[in-house]
């Protein structure tokens, strides 16, 4: 069973983003799981307060769940061309201490998104490359996913409902859920 992690960037009850996980869920291919998180409950990054009470608990369950997954994918808002401050704060305290972060980011990272505007996220997933290398994240390239025009692409209970966009997403699952058994595979070989 290959388990995915689909972290949402938007704090919005009704979050194209996390509408977005929610539809992939349905165009999953056999033996693929994907548990979706938000980033409530995560403090704005402080350096006082984690070295007065330590990592916020929010912060140390999203680490777990990234550690418990073959593989991640950030869905990502695009905020003024960028990367929303939110999940950059998220993102920055899932890093800490740097010590911890090789074992949370050395897998498979993946960049989605949805956003009302007609070039989709396009600016803001290109703005998480810089952060996931400098992470050492293993970013996977092999397909792209950027809804645009979402507010028309879901109906009012956050179902998608584009026939062209579901195939792309299906698609997207479904090479990413290839990468990773043969990511899988590599990692699991004998190191020289």
């Amino acid at each position: 069973m290959t388990k995915l992690l689909g972290i949402s960037g938007s704090l919005r009850q009704h979050s194209l983003n996390t509408a977005l996980l929610k539809a992939g869920q349905a165009l999953l291919p056999d033996g693929v799981t994907l548990e979706i998180a938000t980033l409530h409950g995560i403090p704005l990054y402080d350096g006082d307060l984690e070295e007065k009470s330590g990592i916020p608990e929010a912060v140390t369950a999203l680490k777990q769940k990234i550690l418990a997954s073959d593989g991640i994918i950030l869905a990502s808002p695009e905020y003024n061309a960028g990367i929303p401050g939110v999940f950059k704060n998220a993102i920055d305290w899932v890093s800490r201490p740097p010590a911890e972060s090789a074992a949370i980011f050395q897998r498979p990272f993946a960049v989605i998104g949805a956003s009302p505007s007609g070039f989709g996220t396009i600016l803001g997933q290109h703005a998480w490359l810089g952060v996931l290398r400098q992470l050492g994240a293993d970013y996977w390239s092999g397909g792209r996913l950027l809804i645009s025009r979402a507010h028309e692409s879901f109906d009012d209970q956050g179902k998608l409902i584009n026939q062209r966009n579901q195939d792309e997403f299906a698609k997207f699952l479904q090479g990413f859920a290839k990468f990773l058994q043969g990511f899988a595979k590599f990692a699991s070989r004998p190191k020289p």
